[in-house]
């Protein structure tokens, strides 16, 4: 799909794509495994969820949220609360992909995460969005951020690139 194309038109959280994809700044890189494809040899339209995952874990750990999170005796933990991925290009095995992210929106206890996957020549092949809530592992409700990690959250210069 090119980037006028009906389908970017149809992406209702990228305004306008040139402006949205400058704003990523950290970035994970994948390389698409053989068992990744299907049967038509491309990428099968469930994995870049896992690509996400990978990709927003390791942006939690660059900020320092992660480690809080997995300690047992921390109270609170994230929860994806919707994802949804767009696809805009064939992906194939073997090919290297970055695989961006970044915070969009911070509310209260959640916040908007926004994915951009790229192949090496710079093409995007798919974008994705998602609502991660930080809930208390003994209750299930959400608890609010820390001023810290909200703060950390809003701050690009706390992204790597």
């Amino acid at each position: 799909m090119e980037r006028g194309s009906s389908v970017l038109s149809k992406i209702t959280y990228i305004p306008n794509i040139e402006e949205w994809e400058q704003t990523f700044k950290f970035y994970n890189e994948v390389k698409v495994r053989f068992s990744e494809t299907d049967m038509f040899g491309h990428l099968n339209n469930t994995v870049p969820f896992t690509y996400f995952e990978e990709a927003r874990i390791e942006f939690f750990k660059s900020l320092g949220l992660m480690q809080d999170w997995v300690s047992s005796n921390n109270e609170t933990i994230p929860v994806v609360a919707d994802l949804q991925c767009d696809f805009l290009k064939q992906v194939f095995f073997d090919e290297t992909l970055l695989v961006y992210v970044k915070a969009n929106n911070v509310g209260s206890s959640s916040v908007d995460v926004h994915y951009m996957g790229k192949k090496q020549d710079g093409t995007i092949c798919f974008t994705g969005r998602g609502t991660m809530v930080q809930i208390s592992r003994y209750t299930g409700k959400p608890v609010k951020w820390t001023d810290e990690a909200k703060a950390l959250l809003q701050t690009e210069e706390n992204c790597k690139i």
